[in-house]
């Protein structure tokens, strides 16, 4: 065979690889795909924007949707730790709802930001927040970003008295070909001169409670959905967001109509959630999209246009 080309990991592949690795290995997923008829919901969105100074992305509002479903499940808003030789468990539930939501930054490449406490925001500092990371992604070195974190979770590791995985990580970032390229020298004190509020750190980039991916974003006209996705250690839960598409519904007249329809795949860790803990998640999404006029509640009235004017 005729090899194209060779390209040794990154450090951001090698977090994806390790982790997801991981995560099959260690956790026995269990899949269910949530369809979302969304087609009140997007009206009252475009009509929610048109009324506000501030525009909220589509992304956004499924965001806050997630997060108001979560506060009614907050089981799925939990971390894990299991010793599968002792059979010794313990899950710790989440009052602060911290997001990990892949993004891709502006050279493409793909990096996992922390959106933090977002239990209690709007939809207005949601948004705030969403575009100050934005702002800061721009001025930050992912390979700087991700191998502090990288080196935060090998010190850990060694703390925890993992010797020899701690020895394995450092010969691959330090060693060989699959070393980690980082910035050296006049490079790097210029870029730690950079203040932290103007770049990315380890603290935006850190472990969340829960994970959300959306797919539908990066490409708009997709036909499928996501049916599986991996469960980050030690979360519980992760989200997989598909593109609204229009597909035929029965509606409660047992009528066949076009409808908006939104695909959320849940994925959860058996270890820690059974399928009945979800079900507070998913009627309170179902409550949300058959009266979905509850999107204006969250936004900042001081935003609306018509007072902005007055």
């Amino acid at each position: 065979m005729k090899t194209l080309k060779t390209e040794h990991f990154g450090i951001q592949r090698k977090i994806v690889a390790n982790m997801t690795s991981e995560s099959w290995r260690e956790i026995p997923h269990v899949s269910y795909m949530y369809e979302a008829d969304v087609t009140e919901l997007y009206d009252l969105y475009e009509e929610m924007n048109a009324q506000y100074a501030t525009k909220i992305t589509f992304n956004t509002l499924i965001l806050k949707i997630i997060t108001e479903g979560l506060k009614a499940a907050p089981e799925m808003n939990a971390h894990i730790k299991f010793n599968r030789r002792l059979v010794r468990g313990q899950i710790n539930t989440f009052e602060n709802i911290n997001i990990s939501m892949p993004t891709i930054l502006p050279d493409g490449k793909m990096m996992t930001v922390n959106l933090r406490n977002f239990e209690n925001r709007d939809l207005d500092e949601m948004t705030a927040y969403i575009n100050d990371i934005t702002r800061r992604a721009e001025n930050t070195d992912l390979n700087e970003a991700l191998f502090s974190v990288s080196l935060h979770d090998t010190l850990k590791a060694l703390r925890n008295g993992h010797l020899l995985k701690t020895v394995y990580r450092l010969i691959s970032s330090k060693t060989g070909k699959h070393r980690v390229k980082t910035l050296t020298g006049k490079a790097k004190k210029e870029y730690e001169a950079i203040p932290e509020t103007e770049r990315l750190t380890a603290y935006d980039l850190e472990q969340g409670t829960v994970t959300v991916s959306n797919i539908g974003s990066t490409y708009l006209g997709q036909k499928g959905a996501m049916a599986l996705l991996e469960i980050v250690p030690p979360q519980v839960c992760a989200f997989g967001v598909g593109a609204v598409q229009k597909k035929p519904v029965v509606t409660e007249n047992d009528e066949i109509e076009v409808r908006q329809v939104l695909p959320i795949c849940i994925a959860f860790d058996h270890r820690a959630l059974d399928f009945g803990d979800i079900v507070p998640f998913m009627k309170k999404l179902d409550e949300i999209f058959t009266a979905p006029e509850i999107i204006f509640l969250w936004r900042n009235e001081k935003r609306r246009l018509k007072k902005i004017s007055a």
